[in-house]
C-alpha cells in the first residue's frame, strides 16, 4: 500500500507518517523543506502546486494540513478543494485531519460542538473554517473522502496508548465522560483507517478510551 502524507513535518502529520512507517507501509513525506519524518521517500513540494500527476499510483493521500491565523484559515477550503481535485475520479483514498468543532452534540445534528456556550470564542474562526470545508468536501462525490475529527480536546503531547473507540457524526465521550485524546493515538487511528478503508465518504470521530 503506497501513501502520501501531505504536510508530513506538522505535527499531526508527523505523528501520522511515522506510524505509518512503523507498520510497514510505503510512505512518501510530502514537505516544502527538510524531511523530518521517519519516510525514506520524499517529494518536496508545496500543497498548493501539487498535480494529478504528483499522486498518480498512491493508493491513499492524508491531507495533515492545518492553518491556524486568520488570514490563513480560507485555506482549510482552497487546499482541500486542491487536493479533491488532483483526486478527482481517481481511486485513491483522501483522508482528512479533521476538527472537533463541527461534530453533533444531538441526534437530530442541528446543534455542534462549537455552538455551545463552554466551546472558547478564540477557537470559533477555526472551527468555522473547518466546518466549511467538511461541507464543500462533502458536495464531492467524485472523490473518495474520509474525515477524521479528533476528539475535542486533542492532545499533542499525550501519551500514546494505542486504544481508542471509534465514533461518527456525534461527539462521543469515554468511559469517564471524557472528549479527549492523544495527537499519537488519533495517528493509530488514522493509519487502521488508512489500511481498512471503511468509512468512504463518511465523517468519523475518535476519543481516548
Amino acid at each position: 500500500m503506497k501513501i502520501a502524507v501531505v504536510c508530513a513535518n506538522g505535527k499531526a502529520g508527523k505523528l501520522i507518517t511515522n506510524e505509518a512507517v512503523a507498520r510497514g507501509l510505503d510512505v512518501t513525506a510530502v514537505v516544502r523543506g527538510e524531511n523530518k519524518t521517519d519516510a525514506k521517500n520524499v517529494l518536496n513540494k508545496n500543497l498548493f502546486d501539487l498535480k494529478a500527476e504528483d499522486l498518480k499510483g498512491f493508493d491513499v493521500v492524508v491531507d495533515a494540513f492545518g492553518a491556524w491565523t486568520e488570514d490563513t484559515l480560507p485555506m482549510h477550503s482552497t487546499s482541500l478543494k486542491v487536493l479533491c481535485d488532483a483526486l478527482s475520479g481517481t481511486d485513491t483514498r483522501l483522508l482528512v485531519v479533521g476538527g472537533a468543532g463541527s461534530l453533533y452534540v444531538n441526534p437530530e445534528h442541528t446543534a455542534c460542538v462549537s455552538d455551545g456556550p463552554d466551546f472558547p470564542d478564540v477557537f470559533k474562526p477555526l472551527a468555522a473554517a473547518m466546518a466549511k470545508a467538511l461541507g464543500e468536501l462533502r458536495e464531492r462525490s467524485d472523490v473518495k473522502w474520509t474525515y477524521v475529527s479528533p476528539a475535542g480536546d486533542f492532545q499533542a503531547d499525550g501519551e500514546k496508548s494505542g486504544k481508542y473507540i471509534l465514533g461518527g457524526e456525534e461527539l462521543v465521550l469515554n468511559s469517564r465522560g471524557e472528549s479527549i485524546i492523544s495527537y499519537a493515538d488519533y495517528a493509530v487511528a488514522m493509519v487502521d483507517e488508512i489500511v481498512s478503508g471503511s468509512h468512504i465518504q463518511e465523517r468519523i470521530s475518535v476519543v481516548r478510551e
